[in-house]
């Protein structure tokens, strides 16, 4: 079963903070930093031992985020 994962809440833009890159619940982690860290390989119990702020569903939220921008670029191209 695929749960998508409502991030209205988790994925914050403050153009004060991080350049107004999307960020995590007000924090300086931006969703591209988690994206970093799994592409580099970092699982997501390293992730979360790594940063013990975050919780998985942060990490999902970044991942949803990131999928649906990226579905709205190519909606958009063609």
């Amino acid at each position: 079963m695929v749960m998508k994962v409502d991030y209205k809440d988790i994925i914050t833009i403050e153009p004060g903070k991080r350049g107004g890159k999307p960020c995590i619940r007000h924090m300086r982690i931006s969703v591209y930093d988690i994206l970093s860290w799994l592409a580099s390989g970092m699982t997501i119990p390293e992730i979360l031992e790594d940063f013990p702020e975050l919780t998985d569903k942060d990490v999902y939220a970044s991942l949803q985020f990131a999928a649906d921008k990226e579905h709205l670029v190519i909606y958009k191209r063609a």
